[in-house]
């Protein structure tokens, strides 16, 4: 005979079925129930840390859980990138990379990871604008419109220093040069502080700097902006012209950082790790540690994020192709 159930025991099984999804979701809101690690694919003190750690230590304010840098440096970035591809996807690493990572896929023929299918984009956590920087005492031009006429009427004559062949740094000087046909030669450097270092001392004439590292050198007088990129003046230089109003819309570049999580993460940490990640980079200590960068939370996360990583991939791909960009 068949057993109906009663009114007991649908109580009953309604109850288990409560306590079992309330399980869940206590399961799913525990992370992070220890220490994440997050691969940062440059040396110790460079431009991610700059914003990385600072992160981490506002992430552990909010969720009582540390956000250890591991910092793994080498090959551009594309080391650390490697390691984070193939980390375990168990929602306890991490992988902040930057624009240099979208480029890479143009200058490494043989990487061993896909930036695109290896890793999940969860959010952009910071876009610091490229700033056109002189040496006044070797370019005495006292605004862009008569640097750009200098240098079109002497090709060759100017030189730009760059953190290295295929940066960021180095493609947006390729990328100027293509969009104001003009020809300026590159001197490549082992990283952005030589490189700028000798453009205050006067052994290259120009560079396509981030902001955060010239700012306090151009308010010093070392160095001059005649140019911020982009459609907007940044507000840590407000007296500087952005590239629309001088007549370059299309120069928009920025050296902007990011979080990825390894392909397989459980979805429940990848929201977990955005909204944590948001809630440290929206504290007064965070906003504090981008303002004095020049940079701007830029909180792309997801479907958003993902479409700006193509288009970026995209865009440095062309300039590799164009400018004939090639590594040491």
């Amino acid at each position: 005979m068949t057993h109906q159930p009663t009114r007991r025991d649908i109580l009953l099984a309604g109850g288990a079925a409560v306590a079992a999804f309330s399980g869940l979701a206590r399961a799913q809101s525990t992370w992070p129930s220890k220490p994440v690690t997050m691969i940062v694919p440059f040396p110790a003190g460079g431009g991610t840390d700059a914003f990385a750690r600072p992160m981490s230590a506002q992430f552990a304010r909010g969720t009582g859980k540390q956000l250890i840098i591991d910092n793994r440096g080498g090959a551009g970035g594309t080391l650390g990138a490697s390691i984070a591809a193939k980390a375990n996807p168990d929602g306890y690493t991490l992988f902040m990379g930057a624009v240099h990572h979208t480029i890479a896929p143009s200058m490494y023929p043989k990487l061993d990871y896909d930036l695109e299918k290896d890793l999940v984009p969860l959010i952009q956590v910071a876009s610091v604008p490229q700033v056109l920087v002189v040496n006044p005492k070797k370019i005495t031009a006292a605004n862009f419109k008569d640097f750009l006429a200098f240098a079109r009427a002497n090709p060759g004559k100017l030189n730009y220093g760059s953190a290295g062949n295929g940066t960021s740094i180095h493609l947006a000087g390729e990328l100027f040069k293509l969009q104001t046909k003009t020809f300026i030669t590159h001197i490549p450097y082992r990283g952005a502080g030589p490189a700028l270092q000798d453009l205050i001392a006067g052994n290259v004439d120009m560079m396509f700097d981030g902001l955060g590292s010239s700012a306090n050198h151009i308010k010093g007088g070392r160095i001059k902006a005649l140019m911020v990129s982009g459609s907007k003046r940044s507000p840590a230089l407000p007296d500087v012209p952005c590239a629309a109003e001088l007549g370059l819309p299309e120069y928009n570049v920025t050296t902007w950082y990011g979080v990825w999580a390894p392909k397989g993460t459980p979805a429940e940490a990848q929201a977990r790790a955005v909204e944590e990640i948001r809630k440290a980079c929206n504290t007064d200590e965070a906003k504090a540690v981008w303002a004095s960068q020049g940079a701007d939370f830029t909180n792309l996360t997801g479907a958003q994020f993902d479409a700006f990583i193509k288009a970026e991939i995209r865009k440095w791909a062309q300039v590799v192709k164009a400018s004939g960009a090639k590594l040491d």
